[in-house]
């Protein structure tokens, strides 16, 4: 439907005349007219009010198809830093509606989960800042430290708080409904191998080596990280560089002995391998996660300026290849650039 035919529909439903519509708007009649008969369409600065004069939303009077809404909240997360509350409460409304229909469950269910980590993202920011202001103000005070560890992420130095049984009991019981597929395992041994648990990790990585769709290169790699697990560094060192010679153009076994050697804080082993991974993925456009590492290391090493460099790499790329002009992911390079370049 068209959006002049939806404005009269609703402007029919809410009981208004054109005149009433275009007093509540603040504009000429005519206006409203010229809208209805498509000679004309809103400004959009007026859709807000128009939206909120009838009882709907934004997308209410696009008349958008499910997939098409699903689609804008999709796009409106990736690329803004945070939702105004209407927004919001718009989007968490529609995604909760699907959940009752069977066509697009699977979807809504995904996006529900991305807008509320979403939230979280966007509030543990603030969480992190003012704690820091608290910390930064009283450094010897107990006080607001696990606030921000919990918002960034930090190490915990408690077995207790920082082991990932939660996480592996979940990812266990996922592997053990669905046998026959690959990703629950790949995330089940990550966990497992984060808390040294090598011997569980060596038995499933065993399982995951049976199926169809078993990759021959992950499954060594995580031999070798399994190895590692063990502190047996000499066999996980013999493993990916066997690896590595058996497939030197290969870009994800290059990314993958890349992550192996700064995990190992062999950080200069590792840009050599993240820039050949890098050259040589033929995928347009391409990630940024080989860049943002080497700056990274760069930034661990104290070479500040580097890793401002490649920050410029990084914000080329988001440019040139994926066409970014104003989205978050541009902004935050931009924005880690500068950072840098002030500490060096």
């Amino acid at each position: 439907m068209e959006m002049g035919k939806k404005i009269r529909q609703l402007r029919f439903k809410a009981g208004l005349t054109q005149e009433q519509l275009a007093e509540k708007l603040g504009i000429g009649p005519q206006s409203v007219s010229k809208w209805e008969n498509a000679v004309a369409m809103p400004d959009i600065t007026t859709l807000p009010l128009l939206a909120e004069i009838f009882g709907v939303s934004i997308d209410d009077l696009f008349d958008l198809t499910s997939e098409q809404r699903l689609n804008r909240i999709e796009n409106s997360l990736d690329i803004t830093e945070e939702l105004p509350q209407d927004l919001f409460r718009e989007y968490e409304d529609f995604l909760k509606a699907q959940l009752d229909g069977e066509q697009n469950r699977q979807r809504s269910t995904s996006l529900i989960a991305y807008l509320y980590w979403h939230r979280m993202k966007s509030c543990a920011a603030k969480a992190a800042r003012y704690a820091k202001d608290a910390i930064r103000t009283a450094p010897g005070e107990k006080d607001c430290q696990w606030v921000l560890d919990r918002a960034e992420g930090h190490a915990s130095w408690d077995w207790n708080i920082a082991n990932h049984t939660k996480a592996i009991e979940f990812w266990r019981g996922i592997v053990e409904e669905n046998p026959e597929v690959r990703l629950p395992y790949l995330y089940l041994l990550g966990n497992l191998l984060a808390d040294h648990r090598a011997d569980e990790a060596e038995s499933y990585l065993e399982r995951v080596s049976r199926l169809p769709d078993a990759r021959p290169v992950m499954v060594q790699v995580y031999r070798a990280h399994i190895a590692l697990a063990r502190f047996d560094a000499k066999t996980a060192d013999r493993i990916m560089e066997d690896l590595v010679a058996a497939h030197p153009e290969d870009p994800a076994c290059l990314f993958e002995a890349a992550q192996y050697y700064a995990k190992k804080c062999d950080y200069q082993k590792a840009i050599g391998l993240y820039e050949r991974s890098f050259e040589n993925e033929p995928r347009r456009p391409r990630f940024t996660d080989e860049l943002t590492a080497i700056a990274d290391i760069c930034e661990i090493t104290g070479d500040y300026r580097k890793a401002a460099e490649t920050y410029d790499r990084i914000i080329g790329l988001l440019e040139n290849e994926w066409g970014f002009t104003e989205e978050t992911d541009l902004r935050k390079a931009k924005k880690e650039k500068a950072r840098l370049l002030a500490k060096a």
